[in-house]
């Protein structure tokens, strides 16, 4: 597939963002490769969908923007932007109602015109911070 297909694959994703599209375009074997998430939740389709069933429950208005793509080869880097209002919990931390904008980095390896593998690094501690649960620089205690 060429450079161009790939990124459209991978930018189809991040516009959709819901379970349907796992399965359209993701590996039965994807292997996700995230800091933030435990290690059950890094092997096999079905995995992943329980991780993006985390986020869009706890955001339910979920939209991502993406900022840049790029591609070489078999690979798409994707910088983007998440939305959202918490409205579920999320990483053990019960909805807030804040709204929240998250930036991050992704790196998915395209075989056979779908995802198999991904490597995704988020801002977690600025997600905290806008949650509340960590203060943001300046408003701690000394």
């Amino acid at each position: 597939m060429s450079t161009e297909q790939n990124k459209a694959i991978t930018r189809r994703f991040f516009e959709v963002f819901n379970l349907t599209v796992v399965d359209e375009l993701f590996t039965p074997d994807y292997v996700h490769h995230n800091p933030s998430v435990t290690p059950e939740l890094q092997r096999g389709r079905e995995a992943y969908k329980q991780v993006v069933n985390l986020f869009i429950t706890a955001f339910p208005d979920l939209h991502t923007t993406v900022d840049d793509a790029i591609a070489e080869g078999d690979k798409v880097a994707t910088r983007w932007t998440w939305r959202g209002t918490h409205k579920g919990e999320v990483m053990g931390i019960p909805a807030t109602g804040k709204q929240v904008v998250i930036s991050g980095v992704s790196i998915h390896r395209i075989a056979t015109g779908k995802i198999a593998e991904g490597w995704i690094n988020f801002d977690a501690l600025g997600m905290m911070q806008q949650l509340g649960v960590i203060p943001a620089p300046g408003q701690g205690g000394s």
